[in-house]
């Protein structure tokens, strides 16, 4: 079996980022617009939060009034 010397380095930054992610959490956001004949059919517009329960959780405690 070969060995990659990127595959490792690659391993180590994607668990990094995931961590990261997961005790800082990550909001994506995106929009998509159904259309035929240039006449808007469905609009579609997406969050999405990523994070661990325990940050989440944190951030309510933290900011009660951002979290209704």
């Amino acid at each position: 079996m070969a060995h990659h010397p990127h595959t490792d380095q690659e391993q180590i930054a994607l668990s990094e980022m995931l961590d990261r992610i997961l005790n800082k959490g990550a909001v994506i956001m995106g929009e998509a617009t159904v259309s035929v004949a240039d006449v808007d059919l469905i609009y579609l517009s997406l969050r999405v939060l990523v994070s661990s329960i325990d940050t989440a959780l944190r951030s309510v405690e933290t900011h009660p009034e951002e979290s209704s």
